[in-house]
């Protein structure tokens, strides 16, 4: 049975089998914002957070990057120095170059025009490689192969909430500047050619609402953040 993790104000956690199902079930139900559904497995992490949007889904889903930089603030506090920890676009996190679980999204409606009755932000994180042979994947990796061995899976989840929390507040305080300025910096593979959402091009950045802008031979396409939603978990 996983021990009742302790988490800050505002916050409360269920343990859950599936996390994001469980969360999805108590959001349905009208559960608090800031619910923690999580499950703390030999192999891995999962959590998912409720939130409760009072702004169009197409600037709520600013969530996403805000709980990718709350993730990396904990682990930049938990990990030792030298292991770098970078952001994906599309919800990926990398943990020294390689990937190393995501984040995704799922709401309770996908028009970005509209206010959700609930969004939730899901983790899924590997703390030991699925193949003894880490070789046969070097694109991917999992935390304890990357010097973390002494991060404890617990602690990580509490510190994710704690930063995502102080970076709620900042966005709800400040705007989205800050949040822009700190993604940015961690962003993985500005100004590299990517493919997303089957298309390819150079990545640029983000617009304001954090849409993702790639240029190709015909001009700078506009990758909307909505484009990441899930509508089934």
């Amino acid at each position: 049975m996983t021990d009742a993790l302790v988490f800050p104000p505002l916050i409360h956690g269920e343990p859950a089998r599936d996390p994001l199902a469980h969360a999805q079930m108590r959001a349905v139900q009208g559960c608090d914002a800031g619910l923690i559904a999580y499950d703390l497995g030999a192999d891995r992490i999962r959590a998912a957070l409720v939130l409760a949007p009072e702004v169009p889904l197409s600037q709520a889903m600013a969530m996403l990057p805000l709980c990718g930089v709350g993730f990396q603030n904990a682990l930049g506090a938990l990990a030792p120095p030298e292991v770098a920890v970078h952001l994906d676009w599309d919800g990926g996190i990398r943990v020294n170059g390689a990937s190393c679980g995501r984040l995704q999204a799922l709401a309770s409606g996908s028009d970005p025009a509209q206010v959700p009755d609930w969004l939730i932000i899901a983790l899924d994180l590997p703390l030991w490689p699925d193949s003894d042979a880490p070789g046969d994947t070097p694109d991917r990796t999992a935390l304890y192969a990357e010097g973390c061995a002494d991060v404890a899976a617990p602690l990580l989840v509490e510190a994710w909430a704690r930063h995502t929390l102080a970076g709620l507040r900042r966005w709800e305080d400040d705007g989205v500047g800050p949040l822009h300025a700190e993604w940015r910096a961690l962003a993985w593979n500005i100004g590299e050619p990517i493919t997303i959402a089957g298309k390819s091009g150079t990545f640029l950045g983000v617009d304001e609402g954090f849409g993702l802008l790639l240029r190709h031979a015909g001009g700078t396409d506009l990758v909307p953040l909505t484009t990441l939603l899930e509508t089934d978990p």
